[in-house]
């Protein structure tokens, strides 16, 4: 028998879960859909387990200050790297039955149908052999990590982020290919827990950053803790040893291992898109609108990772919302997109917000920057390293981006994205109480920098405002 529902959302990850709860305010008969593994792609094997050991490298790496501190026996530390994932593993734990306790956990079998489900027409849904009809479907399958079809053979030399949590090990050699997020954070936490890393990217920068001054001062930070070779394609072989030559251009290394992070593709098997009848770009995937997350004129909506535009958990959260309430619209909604946030958690953090470097008009941009070596609560921090740039309109100092190699660059860039949604300016800023000594000083710093350079014309002092 044919099950009819108003709405199925297929996948349970960030974007499925927030459709699932969204649409289930307006209509209580939807269903959730998905095959393999329950919870979310963040919580499982991305950026959380990350983050932990992301921290954990940074605790131990920061005993090179300890003797400059007055704090001695810094050279008898050590590190056990088995109770290191361990806590990795679970704390990730953790995480993870913590979403499924907030979604999945309690809902019936009816409602929550564990299987790979294939669309055959617009409103028919194939699960399991049973066929479920929806009047509106929300796609929310998700992505998996890129592995090149030339490097199956050496598979069993590959991870990937969905292996790495997992080892009990870890190699002595390592080349990380792709240095985009995944790889910088995964490449210096790696190294800095003792491991050997070689770094390699096909493309000529490093965490997609367009800023020629903040790609410099990244690479050269980043550059100073292990080897990173930029703008050749990477070929592997074996060797007799069973190790792996890696080869980009004239540069090549010996490995035991190799973390693959190219990025994700995603997940579209056993889906059936082909079947919506429309045409599907070279991913595989339908034309949909951002504003709505609806696919064509058709009464299916996509959202998440598997749209193949930013694969990061707000993202995905906010699409899946916005694809869950037009589900249950009789005509959708257009919503405004949030101002563009990536941050790559190495240290320092680089981050990106709002405008890129590459999509400004120059001639009618100013950019304030501040180095970070002059910066008080940077320099007590011993983390006085990094730059911060801003850019502002300069006919009337409205904040268009920004783009930093910073510590906390995190917080930093919370601040200014808030800024830029907020259609706020320098001056705005700059009327904002900066407390003494903070990191954001360094901010203050680069917005009196921009203003400087402004064509607006101020009769009092920037900081003052009248009653």
């Amino acid at each position: 028998m044919k099950q009819f529902v108003d709405v199925a959302v297929i996948g349970s990850g960030t974007s499925g879960l927030n459709a699932f709860a969204t649409a289930r305010r307006n209509t209580q008969n939807v269903v959730l859909i998905n095959g393999g593994e329950l919870g979310t792609t963040c919580a499982r094997v991305g950026c959380m387990p990350s983050k932990v050991l992301i921290q954990i490298a940074e605790d131990f790496h920061r005993r090179h200050v300890f003797a400059r501190l007055g704090i001695n026996g810094s050279e008898d530390l050590q590190i056990d790297l088995g109770k290191s994932f361990e806590q990795v593993r679970d704390i990730r734990d953790i995480f993870v039955d913590k979403v499924l306790r907030n979604s999945t956990d309690n809902l019936p079998s009816d409602i929550l149908i564990r299987g790979y489900a294939k669309l055959l027409d617009v409103h028919t849904i194939e699960v399991n052999g049973q066929q479920i009809h929806a009047e509106k479907i929300v796609l929310a399958t998700g992505s998996q990590p890129i592995i090149p079809a030339a490097w199956h053979a050496f598979r069993a030399k590959i991870l990937t982020s969905d292996e790495l949590f997992e080892q009990k090990q870890l190699p002595q050699k390592l080349a990380v290919i792709g240095l985009g997020v995944i790889g910088l954070e995964l490449g210096q936490a790696l190294h800095r827990l003792g491991v050997e890393v070689t770094g390699f990217e096909q493309s000529k920068q490093i965490s997609g950053l367009t800023d020629p001054d903040i790609h410099k001062a990244a690479l050269d930070l980043l550059g100073k803790e292990f080897p990173i070779h930029l703008g050749q394609a990477a070929d592997l072989e074996w060797l007799a040893n069973g190790q792996l030559k890696v080869s980009a251009g004239e540069t090549s290394v010996v490995v035991d291992k190799i973390l693959a992070s190219l990025g994700r593709k995603p997940n579209l098997a056993p889906l059936g898109l082909e079947n919506l009848g429309l045409p599907l770009d070279a991913r595989g995937l339908p034309p949909f609108n951002p504003h709505t997350m609806q696919v064509a004129d058709l009464p299916i909506f996509i959202a998440g990772d598997m749209t193949g535009d930013k694969a990061i958990l707000h993202e995905a959260g906010h699409e899946g919302k916005i694809a869950g309430y037009n589900a249950t619209q009789a005509v959708p909604v257009a919503f405004k997109r949030h101002t563009p946030l990536a941050i790559t958690f190495c240290d320092p953090n680089i981050a990106q917000v709002g405008q890129n470097y590459r999509d400004l008009d120059l001639a009618q941009t100013v950019i304030g920057e501040i180095s970070f070596a002059p910066v008080g609560r940077a320099l007590i921090m011993n983390k006085n390293k990094g730059l911060l740039r801003v850019y502002a309109n300069k006919a009337d100092g409205r904040v268009l981006g920004a783009s930093m190699v910073c510590v906390r660059g995190e917080n930093l860039a919370h601040l200014i994205a808030w800024a830029i949604q907020q259609n706020l300016t320098v001056m705005d800023l700059l009327r904002m109480p900066f407390y003494h000594p903070v990191l954001e000083e360094a901010l203050q710093a680069a917005l009196q920098h921009a203003l400087r350079q402004l064509d607006v014309v101020l009769d009092k002092p920037v900081e003052l405002q009248a009653l």
